[in-house]
């Protein structure tokens, strides 16, 4: 509930579609958001309904929403995503997008029951993040990045819905 009408934990929603804790970052949140939402649409696929996502500044932000370090960003399947103050990153919010897709192809039980290394993966391969990552998260994005290039990107979902 706190995601999807996130004025209660003290936000401001600038649009129907972003929010933000701090006025003075709604710029940067804008940027951020139009940024990842057009990679995600055409590196990975369309964006059927535009997530909201709130931006928050701080950790008290983010705490209010349930969430707590070492988490970045959070998806709550359709309702929304939630930044956290360390999270204002271009493949971290694809990241979140791309598990919003996710939810809008496979249906939101489909997207939580599917494999980790399926549903993290996708999320770590296709955001075109190439940081160092810790295990389990590499291992899912190379077991992803093996199966995604056996059955392309034109087959994706309906591969997925089989998983």
């Amino acid at each position: 509930m706190r995601v999807i009408a996130p004025q209660w934990n003290g936000v401001t929603c600038v649009t129907e579609h972003l929010c933000v804790e701090a006025a003075d970052q709604v710029e940067k949140a804008i940027i951020l958001y139009e940024s990842a939402l057009s990679f995600v649409d055409e590196s990975v696929g369309k964006v059927q309904n535009k997530p909201r996502i709130t931006f928050c500044s701080s950790a008290e932000c983010f705490g209010a929403f349930g969430f707590r370090a070492p988490a970045k960003a959070k998806t709550v399947g359709l309702s929304g995503i939630v930044v956290g103050p360390d999270g204002w990153d271009k493949h971290i919010l694809r990241h979140e997008i791309i598990h919003h897709l996710q939810s809008e192809q496979l249906g939101i039980i489909r997207q939580w029951l599917s494999p980790p290394w399926f549903k993290e993966g996708m999320a770590y391969y296709l955001s075109d993040d190439t940081r160092s990552l810790a295990e389990p998260f590499k291992s899912y994005r190379d077991k992803f990045a093996l199966w995604y290039r056996q059955v392309g990107k034109e087959h994706v979902w309906e591969a997925a819905k089989k998983l």
